[in-house]
């Protein structure tokens, strides 16, 4: 097998590429749900334009007809959009990756419409000012889950995605980064002390989630444009916090 690319410099183009798709087991159709007036990834899309250090977003979805509604909702909003194959998300990344002419990757996932733009421009700001090949908050747990930033090189997604077959990678795009620790320098992104909640969840999986994360914004939505930090969000947590208890119960699945 030949070996990955070579390290190369942390300019270029960051584009946040957001998987996404309608068929989920246990909140079908959750990306169109609504919060507060607007679809949960709406929401998302519209933090992720808040980002100074983003250079671009486009919706990575799936070209089985149950996504039509999410292609739909692209082209109202004028989201560029790339669909692709259903199972080999890392494909499907890396072809939207290239359409939007792409150096560094964002994976993001499309049930975080809480995630913080500040703590994603903070990622991309500590990624291109430290030797390593991968950024991400999610190995070391100190932010909520929901609060996930992960970057990479474009040309090493490419590397895996020519090279490594093995189904689980193929699903999960950046899983192969993580599991050869020993071939990629890692940075580990913590949450400072305001901010660690590991055992908090921002993320929308579960029916209890939507209904926590419908709250969080019918108190915080009059905020910044619907665009509230991570601090907010806490803040109103220790404030009220029978809301935190309306998904405690909730298990996280992995890998993410």
């Amino acid at each position: 097998m030949a070996g990955r690319p070579m390290a190369r410099p942390k300019a270029g183009r960051v584009i946040a590429s957001i998987e996404a798709r309608m068929g989920a087991s246990r909140l079908p159709g959750k990306m169109l749900a609504d919060l507060a007036g607007k679809p949960a990834i709406t929401r998302l899309y519209e933090r992720l334009r808040r980002c100074a250090e983003v250079d671009d977003v486009i919706l990575a979805t799936t070209a089985n007809p149950a996504d039509d509604a999410l292609a739909e909702w692209a082209a109202r909003h004028g989201v560029a959009v790339h669909r692709g194959s259903e199972d080999d998300v890392l494909l499907r990344v890396v072809e939207a990756q290239r359409a939007m002419d792409g150096d560094i990757v964002l994976e993001m996932f499309g049930d975080m419409p809480l995630i913080d733009p500040e703590l994603v421009d903070w990622g991309i700001r500590t990624f291109r000012a430290n030797a390593c090949d991968v950024l991400t908050t999610t190995t070391v747990p100190s932010f909520p889950v929901g609060q996930d930033v992960v970057l990479f090189r474009l040309a090493d997604l490419e590397w895996v995605a020519r090279n490594i077959d093995d189904p689980a990678v193929r699903e999960h795009v950046s899983l192969y980064f993580f599991e050869h620790p020993e071939r990629y320098a890692i940075q580990h992104l913590v949450a400072p002390p305001r901010l660690h909640r590991p055992d908090c969840r921002l993320v929308l999986d579960y029916p209890e989630d939507l209904e926590l994360i419908r709250r969080v914004y019918e108190r915080l939505g009059h905020l910044d444009q619907g665009c509230f930090g991570l601090e907010a969000v806490l803040d109103l947590l220790r404030r009220e916090p029978e809301l935190a208890a309306v998904n405690s119960g909730c298990e996280e699945k992995a890998p993410r």
